[in-house]
């Protein structure tokens, strides 16, 4: 068995049969931290849909169509169509234009794509929260490890800090006390 593991179940032997009451505000903290992060990976119904292997084919088709509808390319190949579109039915076919200028249809064609382009990219953006959710769960872990980490290096350092003082100030005692009468201090004469 791990130290760590060791560690971790003579913590939880240890609350069993002592409770809370003996620990510090910081440790109740922490734990109450720690039974909340438990709790919300276990209700989260987007943690089993978040893994890669679980993801449906309109998930990631959701995904690409955010991707592309979010970028520099289809803004200028959307607005090449939409410039194109008017001077095709303005200048080019002028007199047998299927789309005469206030462009009806070309309106209605607009509110298609963004009627249903608007739930698709929301989708794909409901699916990026999850994962930022579960990613934020992980990082409180991590700062949770840290910090548990951190205290219990203090207490060591604090503990070392206070046995080297303990040295010292025996180390000065004895360098204050006058040698006990009867014995023989070398390099001096009586």
């Amino acid at each position: 068995m791990k130290r760590d593991d060791r560690q971790i179940r003579h913590f939880a032997e240890h609350l069993l049969n002592s409770g809370v009451a003996a620990l510090s505000e910081q440790e109740r903290r922490a734990l109450t931290r720690i039974a909340r992060r438990i709790q919300a990976t276990t209700t989260d119904p987007n943690a089993t849909l978040l893994s890669e292997e679980g993801i449906t084919f309109g998930e990631r088709l959701s995904d690409r169509v955010a991707e592309f509808g979010g970028s520099w390319k289809f803004i200028v190949m959307f607005c090449i169509v939409l410039v194109g579109w008017a001077a095709l039915n303005t200048e080019v076919l002028r007199n047998h234009a299927f789309d005469p200028y206030p462009y009806v249809f070309l309106n209605l064609v607009l509110s298609m794509t963004a009627a249903l382009q608007a739930p698709i990219i929301m989708m794909s953006q409901n699916r990026q929260a999850a994962r930022d959710r579960l990613t934020m769960i992980r990082d409180l872990e991590v700062n949770l490890k840290a910090e548990s980490s951190i205290a219990d290096l203090h207490k060591r350092i604090d503990h070392l800090t206070w046995q080297m003082l303990g040295d010292l100030d025996h180390i000065k005692r004895s360098l204050k006390e006058p040698p006990a009468t009867g014995t023989h201090v070398p390099g001096k004469d009586a």
